[in-house]
């Protein structure tokens, strides 16, 4: 990685931390393409933990705990992102909605148009999605991921509008956020807005007052000049609140006011 983007990298780091503060770290995300070696000092939870972990968890993990991780086909035990992130094969049974009829929807048909509309890579893109606190990362990314309120992904959606103007447009389908974090983000190459899903509550302790904003790498600096220039034009978090203007006190503690100056005018 060149000086440059690790400047970048703490440059952005810094600007969500003092814009957007974050209870979590703000994330950077690669994924390797085979042969790509896993970065210096990032851990895969099969060789160094000898634990099968999952996507979600994963990025959990990483936004919580502040390590620098990798998962691929050894690790990810959820057939789901597994097959999303190109890591095994879908079978007809996937195809046919065998994981999501009687779950999330209420038969085969529904199922397998659910299955046909989620996010995936072809298999075999990709060996492992690399996943690092963006202050900490030693690689550069695709996508950057932040974890919010509603608050707070709001003020990342203006920032990166700041420059270009029009609209967010995100789709979801309530379930495998991971897919549609990282896939969907990269597939576009534009900004996105995600809904935790039940997994990522389940498995990445995502909160109910949570939402993910997501972006590709290279409108970093869209987003860093967007931060700022919409904190100068008074978009900011914490949101400040109309708290000025003379408000009304109760009955008694007017009169009570009213006796305190009446006896220092006596006075």
């Amino acid at each position: 990685m060149d000086a440059r983007t690790l400047e970048k990298l703490k440059a952005l780091d810094g600007a969500v931390a003092r814009y957007v503060r974050p209870d979590t770290f703000p994330l950077a995300i690669r994924m390797l393409a085979p042969g790509e070696p896993v970065p210096e000092g990032v851990r895969v939870p099969s060789a160094n933990f000898k634990e099968n972990w999952i996507v979600c968890q994963t990025i959990g993990v990483a936004r919580r705990y502040g390590w620098s991780l990798a998962v691929g086909k050894d690790d990810v035990i959820c057939p789901l992102s597994a097959i999303a992130f190109g890591f095994r094969k879908p079978n007809d049974a996937y195809l046919k909605g065998f994981a999501s009829t009687g779950m999330y929807c209420e038969d085969e048909e529904a199922a397998s148009r659910l299955e046909a509309e989620t996010w995936r890579f072809e298999p075999g893109s990709y060996d492992y999605v690399c996943v690092a606190p963006l202050g900490r990362a030693n690689f550069e990314p695709h996508i950057v991921a932040v974890y919010g309120n509603s608050a707070q992904v709001m003020r990342l959606v203006n920032a990166a509008l700041y420059k270009r103007g029009g609209r967010i447009e995100s789709t979801t389908g309530g379930r495998l956020d991971c897919a549609e974090i990282v896939i969907q983000t990269m597939k576009t190459n534009a900004p996105k807005v995600i809904l935790p899903c039940n997994g990522d509550r389940v498995f990445g302790m995502a909160q109910d007052t949570e939402m993910v904003f997501a972006m590709p790498w290279a409108s970093a600096d869209e987003l860093l000049e967007g931060l700022e220039g919409t904190q100068k034009g008074g978009v900011r978090y914490p949101i400040p609140v109309a708290m000025r203007g003379t408000v009304t006190m109760p009955k008694h503690y007017q009169e009570l006011l009213r006796m305190l100056d009446e006896e220092e005018k006596k006075s």
